[in-house]
């Protein structure tokens, strides 16, 4: 068998100050891989910057800036190697963190996708929010992970240690075969940021292949580099996005009835943010959801062939976090 080639392909929208921070370990242990920087057409001179001290990284400049996922579409058709490895500016990787990942590919054809351990790079021992030791999704497409529900991060005791099937990979850290990416026609360029990495294995998925988290495979992440938690942005992003997901994958006998009652819990979620005087999170829900109201013939067009009847793991994530207080993963079996 041929062994595969990987490239790191790290996108970047203004980030010198992230690139002079964390490009120096992605290069010293990546021997293996080729490194590339895809550039959102940043306006500070982050590739001038790259070029002068990172010679053998290579350039791909992007005419706009399309966020992460028309960012990532417009770059990745400019690379050849097999693997892709979509890689966050504000991580810092591990020495031998690609040689778990390579083997797992290698020996494994049907894994599709892969994402590492993502721990904490403020608070190294810890689980970082976006991805920690994989992701998964409950009925009405609440999205948690090993390691962290909602708000809650675990500690890192080794609880997670052994490689599983996923149901999503962190685009914090994302890997990719080639083939794939362009079978699924990449990322959906509607969803701009945030939940087009779940969108994408939630189709890999309905086509049939494996998502996996290799946590022998460790990164840092910081998080929260272009949005933060606290922006009115991310939560309208984050709802719209959820919603559009769910039109273009869930089974065709659950699509109305799950984004009813998800309607139905997104009021619930504006109205707490409207107890708390976050007005302007609650009008990024009102926003999200008229929106969404807009794009929904269109979504239902992007529905595949094939939807996968059972794509939860856990029935209602909300219940078991809030009213049951089962804050961690391993008190969800």
């Amino acid at each position: 068998m041929s062994r595969n080639k990987i490239a790191v392909v790290i996108l970047n929208w203004n980030g010198k100050q992230l690139l002079e921070q964390f490009l120096p370990s992605v290069i010293a242990f990546s021997k293996e891989a080729t490194i590339y920087v895809a550039d959102n057409a940043s306006s500070d001179d982050s590739v001038a910057y790259v070029k002068a001290n990172f010679p053998e990284v290579k350039i791909i400049q992007n005419a706009k800036n399309g966020g992460y996922a028309k960012g990532y579409n417009d770059a990745l058709p400019h690379v050849s190697e097999d693997i892709f490895c979509l890689l966050n500016s504000d991580i810092e990787v591990t020495e031998n963190w690609l040689t778990p990942i390579l083997s797992e590919f290698n020996s494994n054809p049907e894994t599709a996708i892969i994402q590492p351990k993502i721990l904490d790079f403020k608070q190294k021992t810890h689980f970082e929010y976006a991805g920690a030791a994989g992701g998964f999704i409950d009925k009405y497409g609440y999205l948690y992970c090993k390691g962290r529900i909602f708000q809650t991060l675990e500690e890192d005791v080794q609880q997670y240690n052994e490689s599983s099937e996923i149901f999503w990979a962190s685009g914090a850290c994302l890997f990719i075969r080639k083939n794939v990416f362009t079978e699924l026609n990449g990322f959906d360029e509607d969803f701009f940021a945030h939940q087009e990495e779940v969108d994408l294995c939630w189709r890999a998925f309905n086509a049939g292949y494996k998502t996996k988290c290799i946590p022998e495979s460790v990164v840092f992440h910081v998080g929260g580099a272009t949005l933060d938690s606290s922006n009115p942005r991310k939560t309208y992003l984050n709802f719209r996005n959820s919603l559009c997901m769910l039109a273009k994958n869930l089974p065709k006998g659950k699509l109305f009835p799950i984004i009813f009652s998800r309607l139905i819990l997104d009021g619930i979620a504006a109205l707490q943010f409207l107890i708390k005087l976050q007005f302007k999170h609650f009008l990024a829900v009102i926003k999200a959801h008229f929106h969404f109201y807009a794009r929904l013939p269109k979504m239902l067009k992007k529905r595949g062939e094939t939807q996968q009847k059972q794509y939860f793991q856990h029935k209602f994530i909300v219940y078991s976090y809030f009213i049951k207080g089962k804050k961690t993963y391993s008190k969800l079996s």
